[in-house]
């Protein structure tokens, strides 16, 4: 007869091999599902002398039956949705600005949350150094979030963001005045 801790003992590769096959089989649904948050960043004009102001806007869309919390969540505990911008020496954030996010109420949650969905805009204010050289400049970041459905909520993640910012020469000694 074979001992109970024989026994268990060939239980738990198998047991460890189902739960693997699992964790595969959602990582590769997961993998094939597009994407929860599409975005695209948009310039407010095609270029900016040094020492002036542009305006960035992130257009998110989110798809239909998701939500993300919003920039300022109802509850602490809540992922925020939060654009990041990698600053440069050359171009700094000045501002970010959000929406406001719509209450609504949820099965899980007794309180109604703050939510963004459908489509959020997010804007950006950068400055240009005064002495930035004339020409192109690569900026990223991402745009944070958590999405949810009326059920659960999917592990945070992001959306990259890349775009590309044009320096024209300094002209009549002014900067760009508009933010």
């Amino acid at each position: 007869m074979k001992s109970r801790a024989h026994t268990e003992g060939r239980r738990l590769p198998v047991t460890a091999a189902i739960i693997g096959g699992l964790v595969l089989v959602a990582n590769a649904r997961a993998q094939n599902h597009p994407p929860i948050v599409r975005a695209r960043v948009l310039l407010e004009r095609p270029a900016v002398r040094p020492g002036g102001f542009i305006k960035v806007t992130v257009m998110a869309a989110i798809e239909p039956g998701y939500h993300l919390n919003a920039h300022k969540p109802t509850l602490d505990y809540l992922i925020p949705t939060e654009l990041k911008l990698d600053a440069t020496k050359d171009i700094a954030i000045e501002t970010v600005s959000y929406p406001r996010g719509t209450l609504r109420k949820f099965m899980f949650s007794d309180t109604p949350l703050s939510v963004y969905e459908g489509k959020v805009v997010v804007s950006a204010v950068l400055r240009v150094a005064s002495n930035a050289r004339p020409g192109s400049y690569r900026l990223t970041g991402k745009l944070l979030y958590q999405a949810c459905n009326n059920q659960a909520c999917l592990a945070p993640t992001s959306v990259p963001l890349s775009f590309t910012i044009e320096v024209s020469p300094a002209t009549s000694g002014h900067a760009d005045a508009s933010h």
